[in-house]
C-alpha cells in the first residue's frame, strides 16, 4: 500500500514538475501537500476572518472558511453531485490573453466590475486585513496581512514582495479551457477570470505548486479546507455550466465525507 502511494505520489510529482519547467515555477514538496503539510495546524482561515462557501455564493465576501457540521457537508455534496463530468480535453491554443488582460476591470457580468479599481487590487482589499494603500489611492494596496486560505498561515505582504501573495483562480484558466472554455465567447472567459467567486489571494508558493491542476492532483496544504476548497470549484463549475473531470468530481465528495 505505501509502496503504491509513493508511486503515485512520484508521478504527480513528475507531471508537476513538467508543468513548472514550461511556467518558470519552483515545484514544492507534493509529500507535503498529499500529508496536508505546512499550515494544517493554523488557524487563519478559521477565526472569523472567512466566509464559508455555502454563505458567499457569489464570492464578495472574504477568504474560503472551513465547512462544518453534518447539515454543511450533506449541502456541499448534494451541490458538488449536481456538477457534470467529462474527459479533459487538449490544452491546443491556450493562452492567458484568451481570458482578456490581468487584471481588468472591464469584465462586465461579475461584482466589482468597473469600479475604478483592477480585479486584483480589488481582492486584496476583499480579503486583506490592516491595509495600506498607496499614497493618494484608494485602490492600490501597498501593504497587509493575509489570512491565507490554502496554508492556514497570517502572511505579512508588502508590495515590494509581490509574489508573495497571488489571485488564484479556483478553477484555473487552462482547465476550464480543456473543458469547453475554448468554445466560450470572451465576454464569457473574461468573466471566468474577474469574477471574485474564483479567486483567491493565496500564498504564491501553494498556487505556483497548483499550477492548473484540479482536485484529483491538488488540495489545499490546510486539511481543514479543503471540502470548502472542492465546494468552491463546484460552484464556479456550475456557475458557468463546466464540467469537471470524473477523478476531480469524486475526489471533491471524498473532501466532504462521501
Amino acid at each position: 500500500m505505501i509502496s503504491r502511494r509513493r508511486t503515485a505520489l512520484a508521478a504527480v510529482s513528475a507531471a508537476a514538475s513538467a508543468v513548472f519547467v514550461l511556467t518558470g515555477c519552483e515545484p514544492g514538496s507534493l509529500d507535503d501537500l498529499a500529508e496536508g503539510g505546512g499550515g494544517s495546524s493554523g488557524s487563519a482561515a478559521a477565526d472569523g476572518r472567512s466566509a464559508g462557501p455555502l454563505d458567499n455564493p457569489d464570492g464578495t465576501k472574504p477568504g474560503l472558511a472551513p465547512v462544518t457540521g453534518s447539515a454543511e457537508r450533506d449541502e456541499a455534496r448534494k451541490l458538488i453531485e449536481e456538477v457534470s463530468t467529462k474527459g479533459r480535453g487538449p490544452r491546443t491554443g491556450y493562452d492567458r490573453d484568451e481570458f482578456g488582460y490581468a487584471w481588468m476591470d472591464t469584465a462586465d457580468g461579475v461584482p466589482m466590475a468597473r469600479n475604478g479599481c483592477d480585479t486584483r487590487n480589488d481582492l486584496m482589499k476583499r480579503d486583506g486585513q490592516k491595509l495600506e494603500f498607496r499614497s493618494g489611492s484608494d485602490c492600490v494596496v501597498v501593504s497587509m496581512t493575509l489570512a491565507d486560505p490554502y496554508t492556514g498561515k497570517d502572511i505579512a505582504w508588502k508590495k515590494r514582495e509581490a509574489m508573495e501573495v497571488q489571485i488564484d483562480h479556483v478553477v484555473p484558466l487552462s482547465y476550464a479551457w480543456q473543458m469547453g472554455a475554448s468554445r466560450w465567447p470572451e465576454d464569457k472567459r473574461r468573466q471566468l477570470a474577474n469574477d471574485p467567486l474564483n479567486l483567491l489571494p493565496v500564498e504564491g508558493r501553494a498556487n505556483s505548486v497548483k499550477g492548473d491542476s484540479g482536485p484529483a492532483a491538488w488540495l489545499p496544504p490546510h486539511k481543514a479546507v479543503r471540502c470548502a476548497y472542492a465546494v468552491r470549484f463546484a460552484q464556479v463549475a456550475a456557475k458557468y455550466e463546466m464540467p469537471v473531470t470524473a477523478p476531480d468530481k469524486s475526489m471533491m465528495l471524498r473532501q466532504c465525507g462521501a
